[in-house]
């Protein structure tokens, strides 16, 4: 066997850098009994190596290139052009020559073949590549087979292949080319076949796409393909298309575009049995691979022909289940705020401090509600619940229900989640949380700080073994103060009483919204707080231009030490210090211990203090506060005046009055609990670190952020026993690469259907993009669509629309005037915060980032939940 040229029969598993994936694949089908794959053969990357192995201008040309970024396209195209019009022109190797002519001899020389790319990145189950490298059909002869192998190998440098690369990573030193070429076939049907549909994710429904003639013409986007959906023995759904052109092969080589006749245009291009045994074909593949798949194939003479199979990279990974029955699972991110991947060790750290389990999947993690949807009684709290804060997650719940996809269980006393209440029952309402004394929220601060001071005295004492068992420990703590029922009610009654304010105010008054204006600049709130703070650090800073042009000119963390060198830089210093030793455990995605905390990288901070400076005035932050509680204050007493007007006004308003003082005395606490267990989490990070730095030392592991990659408990195992395959660490960074590309679902089912929700409102205009109203009001602005807060550049009137927001984006909510996320619910942070600020909101829209455009007018409706492009 010679490593030069190798046939599809002898490729093994292990010979991607030698085959490329699609070459790898077609070795792994040709062994499947009963799959019919053309014959053919790999020209390997050693031939390619071998061409250009002593080419000094390619070498030289590739060094080039590799210093580049996306953005360098003029220079990309430039050096990529030269690179190809090289290879074009190399001589292929005698050896390589010799064996490509043996190999067609055995195979007919005289026949036509189609010559493909095979990139060893390429098919591969985290970058398909798809389309990135050329193909060639119908070439016929030996020479111009050798000339199409030499264009194959240019295709690895087409401007958009190289831009692929870079954007996912891929070093181009490290990226080579092997050429597929295999027998041609000439097909009457050819298409597509998805294991798993491609639209919904559906691993039990079997998705085929068929057009006449050769398959180019559907990949190229030529013809519009016959869809045909099976499930298990079943045709679900057929669309038959109207097939205007097809390809086909001429016999003096190459193809040629042709006309079907209108007889066959809309004439289905697969029988049904031949689309039912195609579909057992594609599960056949697919229980080989072991993955979903998407599959080409080629009808020839009412024979199936697979000329290639590569995994479908798209589809996100289903929560791994117990047992074979049904399962719906809702996304613990989208609550949380947070739907970018954890970490391994992020992720076992935040479900050691949660409740209940939680399942993995795609670095996420979503709860099982199966149970509680086969209650009727928990079926309908659970619904009344989304119903009110997550509508989207509410309507794809209903969409699922709807199916019978959840059997439900007989009534029975062991549920338990009892039936909604009424809120608009004034007298339990009232009762319920009446004897909750406002001097408890002090109380439960103060026991969490003490509580939070003692753990920074008594982790110093710990290492090694004893200092996770110290952590674990710590985490109960964690866990008794996150879920003290004291704490808890206290929230309830803020979200309670914020829930019957705006129904009784709805009902008596036809007032919308009325929580909104009650809740803003209400007392005691640590986040808010924290962007307001961030207002006076600016202040400190503001009167000392020499301060400001350097940090116009920071990138690097320890701007700190250079600080003190200038004027007023003493005072600054000692401003950001005060404002990181409170608040520098923040930091976006906090939820996850092993993200970057402002304390570790201060300069995050610089852009939103310089913003800040340029865009509003001194003493911003006392101003924004006092006209926040004024308006407060205002609503209340006029909502009171109304009340009294009316029959029974005097009781209603004194119902009223009970209502806004929960929400006054309330509210603010809401953000503490999540503040608290932040606070903990820096500190477990800080001695974990230390930890880190012992391993490294001992050449355990590379670097200290490698333990990120471990969960807490093999960590713990790591530190007992100094041992670790170091290939795990390499595996999970992969996989958390792979998952940051993913998109995760607010509900998917155990097939892997992902559902999405609507919002049910058909009363806004047709070109309205729509979304939750969470904070009234309405503003027009210019849209900055921001995806980190590093990228931050605000200015005065600017509406953010960004992904999502965590606490740590509040210190960019006092220098805007709108907000609009992509995740979000009544009560998330984004949402809470905006109502306290006075900001006009609209949260849970999908795709918003994609749908506007940064620097784009537009009007935010935050009370009825709709954006406008202007």
């Amino acid at each position: 066997m010679s490593a030069l040229v190798i046939g599809f029969e002898e490729v093994d598993s292990t010979q991607l850098l030698l085959v490329g994936g699609k070459g790898l694949h077609l070795g792994e089908l040709s062994k499947i009994e009963g799959i019919q794959v053309p014959e053919g053969f790999c020209v390997t990357t050693a031939g390619f190596q071998q061409a250009l192995e002593h080419n000094g201008p390619y070498h030289a040309l590739l060094n080039r290139l590799t210093m580049l970024t996306a953005d360098n396209r003029d220079q990309i195209d430039e050096i990529s052009r030269e690179i190809r019009e090289i290879i074009l022109t190399i001589e292929i190797p005698s050896d390589v020559v010799k064996e490509v002519t043996l190999r067609l001899s055995r195979l007919g020389e005289e026949l036509a073949y189609a010559v493909r790319s095979s990139a060893t990145a390429e098919d591969l189950p985290h970058a398909s590549f798809a389309g990135q490298h050329d193909t060639y059909l119908n070439i016929i002869g030996k020479e111009s087979i050798l000339q199409h192998i030499r264009r194959c190998w240019a295709s690895l440098f087409t401007e958009r292949a190289v831009i692929y690369r870079i954007q996912n990573g891929f070093d181009h030193h490290q990226v080579y080319l092997s050429v597929i070429v295999q027998r041609m076939v000439f097909p009457q049907a050819s298409g597509i076949v998805f294991t798993a549909d491609p639209v919904t994710s559906n691993r039990k429904l079997l998705s085929i796409d068929a057009s006449f003639g050769l398959g180019e013409a559907l990949v190229s986007g030529l013809v519009s393909a016959d869809c045909y959906k099976v499930q298990g023995e079943e045709i679900v759904n057929k669309r038959i298309a109207a097939k205007k052109l097809e390809i086909y092969g001429l016999k003096e080589g190459g193809t040629v575009i042709r006309e079907i006749t209108p007889e066959l245009q809309k004439m289905q291009t697969l029988t049904d049995e031949q689309i039912l045994q195609l579909a057992r074909t594609g599960r056949q593949i697919e229980a080989y691979m072991g993955c979903p798949q998407d599959i080409e194939w080629c009808l020839e003479q009412d024979i199936f022909y697979i000329v290639q199979s590569r995994p479908i990279t798209t589809l996100y990974p289903i929560p791994e289940a117990n047992d074979p029955d049904n399962h719906v699972y809702v996304s613990v991110g989208h609550q949380q705020m947070m739907t970018d991947p954890l970490k391994p060790l992020g992720m076992s750290i935040f479900q050691l401090s949660s409740f209940g389990p939680r399942y993995q999947a795609g670095g996420r993690l979503f709860v099982d509600v199966t149970q509680m949807l086969a209650s009727p009684e928990s079926r309908d709290k659970l619904l009344h619940t989304f119903g009110q804060h997550e509508p989207l997650i509410h309507d794809a719940i209903s969409t699922i229900l709807k199916r019978d996809f959840i059997k439900i269980r007989p009534r029975n006393d062991k549920d338990t989640l009892s039936p909604p209440k009424n809120n608009t029952d004034m007298s339990s309402g009232l009762q319920a949380r009446s004897e909750i004394d406002p001097a408890i929220v002090p109380d439960l601060i103060k026991n969490t700080q003490t509580s939070i001071e003692t753990l920074k005295q008594t982790i110093q004492t710990k290492s090694g073994s004893e200092l996770m068992d110290f952590i674990q420990e710590d985490i109960q703590e964690l866990k008794k103060i996150l879920f003290d029922k004291q704490s808890s009610a206290v929230i309830k009654a803020a979200m309670d009483a914020a829930l019957w304010i705006n129904e009784k105010m709805n009902e008596w008054l036809g007032e919308t919204n009325a929580a909104d204006t009650l809740s803003q600049s209400v007392p005691g709130n640590i986040t808010s707080e924290m962007g307001l703070a961030l207002l006076e650090v600016a202040d400190v800073i503001r009167p000392y231009p020499e301060v400001i042009d350097y940090l116009q000119q920071v990138k690097e963390n320890n701007f700190m030490d250079e600080l003190v060198k200038l004027e007023g830089g003493r005072e600054v210093q000692d401003a950001l210090n005060d404002y990181l030793s409170k608040y520098g455990m923040r930091c976006a995605g906090e939820i996850d211990i092993t993200r970057t905390r402002w304390s570790e990288q201060p300069a995050i901070l610089i852009p939103i203090l310089l913003g800040n400076i340029k865009n509003l005035e001194p003493n911003a932050g006392i101003r924004k506060f006092e006209q926040g509680r004024q308006e407060a204050l205002t609503k209340e007493q006029e909502l009171l005046g109304r009340l009294q007007q009316l029959p029974d006004g005097a009781q209603k308003a004194k119902e009223t009055k009970v209502m806004i003082d929960r929400i006054r005395n309330f509210s603010g606490y809401r953000e503490y609990p999540k503040y608290g267990m932040v606070n903990r989490y820096f500190i477990y990070k800080q001695a974990l670190l230390r930890e880190a730095g012992q391993l490294v030392q001992a050449g355990v592991i590379h670097e200290q952020e490698d333990i990120y990659y471990l969960t807490f408990e093999e960590l713990h195992e790591v530190i007992r026993s100094r041992k670790l395959d170091y290939q795990t660490i390499t595996k999970r960074k992969d996989e958390y690469k792979r998952y940051d590309k993913l998109t995760p679902p607010r509900v998917i089912t155990s097939d892997g259907e992902i559902i999405t929700g609507e919002y049910k409102r058909g009363d806004l205009p047709s070109d309205a993009i729509i979304g939750l109203p969470v904070s009234s009001g309405v503003i027009e602005g210019r849209a900055r669509v921001i995806i980190t807060m590093e990228e931050a550049n605000l200015e005065d009137g600017d509406i953010l629309v960004t992904s999502f927001t965590d606490p740590s984006w509040t210190a960019l909510f006092v220098s805007i005037k709108g907000l609009v996320t992509e995740v979000g619910g009544l009560m998330t942070h984004g949402a809470v915060i905006a109502r306290e600020y006075g900001l006009p909101a609209v949260v849970g829209v999908e795709n918003a980032t994609r749908l506007i455009k940064d620097g784009q007018q537009i009007r935010v409706h935050g009370t009825e939940g709709y954006i406008e492009k202007l």
